[in-house]
């Protein structure tokens, strides 16, 4: 089965079908084993005939955009990973349509061009417009959700245009990543404001400044590990107030940082293996160049077990897991 596979697949795609390759040549945290088929598809009539081949073959599939917030399991994965390879953008006046596997820094760059205010902190957001959506990523002010019109998504073989009042979007969580939602992002509409293209890009270089001091650059990492932490109730904010030290401007937001969790544990620095907590920023886990995913998965699950030991806080990742 495995040939008629490849066969239909190499049909469709042809050199953009890669077999048995490996995911850490994908993903920004550089670790991974071999996906048995991985395809990058640059049109919506692919993306629908890969899922078919898929679902007729009984096989599993997973996408894949920038690769910035997910680690793949050392074994690889027993699957079809599809690579979202549309990047078209269009801008007219206030609204920008842009292709979901365009990088976040793309459509920034894009729209400080031609004067357009709104997205300027997406220049610090590695990955892809479709995942900054799925995820409604944020940084700096901003959250993906803002400035959304509407998403194109594929659903059950046909392309629809969801507006984006239909949708819901919460704390690093969209109506995409329900496990009940089946919609794959394809394209997003953004309105924005109209302004000077030397004071957006003035934003721009202001926030990748702020940036480069805060986060660790130019490293094997996915960025944040962990979602900051929600207060679920009142009661549980008294009993953080009246047990821990967790600043008040945290308690009273309701929203307690991962990386103050992390650091007021004197976790920077841990190492298993050759992943380690950064000693810039707690919420980042760096790799050295030669971890595993074992590695990274045995750090946060330390990190999880002395969170939740000392606060009884249970801290949730951002990354996304694939093939394990």
């Amino acid at each position: 089965m495995s040939e008629k596979i490849t066969k239909e697949l190499r049909g469709l795609v042809g050199d953009r079908l890669k077999e048995n390759e490996p995911l850490a040549k994908h993903l920004v945290f550089r670790v991974g084993g071999p996906a048995k088929w991985f395809v990058e598809v640059r049109a919506v009539g692919e993306f629908t005939e890969v899922m078919k081949i898929a679902k007729d073959n009984e096989i599993d599939w997973v996408v894949l955009g920038g690769g910035s917030n997910a680690i793949a399991s050392d074994q690889g994965y027993d699957g079809i990973v599809i690579k979202i390879g549309m990047q078209e953008i269009k801008i007219d006046g206030q609204k920008v349509i842009v292709d979901a596997g365009l990088p976040s820094v793309a459509l920034a760059r894009k729209a400080s061009d031609v004067g357009l205010t709104g997205l300027e902190w997406m220049a610090s957001l590695p990955g892809t417009v479709g995942g900054a959506i799925r995820g409604n990523a944020g940084c700096f002010g901003g959250e993906a959700h803002n400035h959304l019109t509407a998403v194109n998504v594929l659903r059950a073989g046909d392309v629809k245009r969801v507006e984006a009042r239909d949708l819901i979007f919460g704390y690093r969580h969209s109506t995409f990543k329900d496990e009940n939602c089946k919609d794959i992002i394809l394209s997003a509409e953004f309105t924005l404001e109209s302004s000077d293209p030397s004071v957006v890009k003035e934003k721009m270089a202001l926030i990748l400044d702020k940036r480069s001091t805060s986060q660790p650059l130019a490293c094997g990492t996915a960025g944040c590990t962990f979602k900051n932490y929600e207060i679920k109730d009142e009661q549980e904010k008294s009993r953080l107030e009246d047990q821990t030290e967790i600043p008040k401007e945290m308690l009273e937001s309701s929203k307690v940082s991962a990386g103050w969790l992390i650091d007021s544990l004197d976790l920077k620095g841990t190492r298993i293996g050759n992943a380690h907590i950064s000693e810039n920023h707690a919420n980042f886990i760096i790799n050295d160049g030669q971890a595993t995913a074992s590695d990274i998965v045995q750090l946060i699950s330390l990190v999880k077990t002395k969170v939740r030991d000392v606060y009884n806080i249970q801290l949730e990742e951002e990354i996304e897991y694939i093939g394990f």
